[in-house]
């Protein structure tokens, strides 16, 4: 799955195009390294993403294309 559609539906941003923007500004790591929104995601990857001063930590467990609200947690877990 592409990077900035799991962004997306695992609700760790909000809207699709924000994410292309914050990958597109290097802001979004995979693996410690820069990466682009059609970056390939798969179970085992950590992203780090950095909203302004602050900074979010996590390891992908599962990738699905459609997730409702309440499972998206079950898609990540925060480091």
């Amino acid at each position: 799955m592409r990077l900035d559609k799991f962004l997306k539906v695992s609700r760790l941003i909000k809207r699709r195009t924000v994410a292309n923007e914050a990958c597109d500004a290097g802001r979004v790591l995979v693996n410690d390294k820069t990466a682009k929104a059609s970056a390939n995601i798969k179970p085992g990857d950590i992203i780090e993403i950095q909203f302004g001063s602050r900074q979010t930590k996590v390891e992908v467990l599962e990738v699905k294309e459609t997730v409702k609200k309440e499972d998206a947690e079950n898609m990540f877990r925060y480091l």
